[in-house]
């Protein structure tokens, strides 16, 4: 089985585009996405047409559940606030419905995926050390789960030489086939946070037993130019040149 992963599209329609197109050429089975669908970006109506046209396996993230209503937006910024009230004002009802109806945790054949942590994804937790990975790591019931959330591309790896040692890469290819377990952060479509603009994706080959974190180039000034339009604040469309 070939899995195509997405994480944290947040409503940049060009990106998603751009990945999707790449995953269709490398003829992916199933596409998953990680969540944070919407939220900064100027499309999300559009995304979320998308991912159901190519019908994707779709986790929740905390911008998902802040739009739908679920997630006190205290601990969000000021620009995710803003953008959180502007995409409750354009998306309908039944997008909005579509966004709360997601799971927080799907657990599939040969992978799982969360949108945060794997443990508690209800608490939409950031995974940003090895001790922070080693709760998800335990209890994944999976040896490889993709998440999100961080926009960081890094994979936290227990190998079975050594099963009860956590390390991490930052690699673009993993080889599994002497790994314990994965918890693989495969970056993000629509926002990068990791001082490299282009958008980010996975495949997953299970019965290559192998990953790949691929990035590609878009034409971030169409998204950039779309979010100015929609009246949303400049910066998230600024900092989409500088993967930040």
């Amino acid at each position: 089985m070939k899995y195509g992963v997405l994480g944290d599209i947040h409503g940049n329609l060009t990106a998603l585009e751009t990945t999707i197109g790449y995953l269709s050429d490398q003829q992916v089975d199933r596409i998953i996405s990680l969540g944070d669908v919407v939220g900064y970006g100027a499309a999300p109506g559009a995304c979320i047409a998308r991912l159901r046209e190519v019908n994707a396996i779709v986790v929740k993230g905390n911008h998902d559940a802040a739009v739908a209503g679920e997630l006190d937006l205290m601990y969000f910024n000021q620009y995710a606030r803003e953008a959180v009230h502007w995409t409750q004002s354009v998306l309908n009802e039944e997008e909005t419905r579509w966004l709360s109806e997601l799971p927080l945790l799907v657990d599939l054949e040969h992978c799982s995926a969360a949108h945060g942590t794997y443990e508690r994804p209800e608490r939409f937790d950031y995974i940003q050390s090895t001790t922070d990975g080693d709760p998800s790591l335990d209890a994944m019931v999976r040896p490889v789960c993709f998440v999100g959330h961080t926009h960081v591309p890094v994979t936290l790896l227990r190998l079975t030489e050594d099963p009860h040692r956590t390390a991490y890469t930052c690699d673009e290819i993993l080889d599994l086939s002497e790994v314990d377990k994965a918890l693989v952060n495969v970056g993000s479509v629509g926002q990068p946070r990791d001082d490299d603009p282009r958008t980010a994706c996975a495949i997953f080959d299970s019965e290559a037993e192998r990953i790949v974190l691929k990035r590609l180039e878009y034409d971030i000034e169409c998204e950039a130019e779309r979010i100015r339009r929609a009246g949303l604040p400049g910066v998230l469309g600024d900092r989409l040149f500088m993967g930040v």
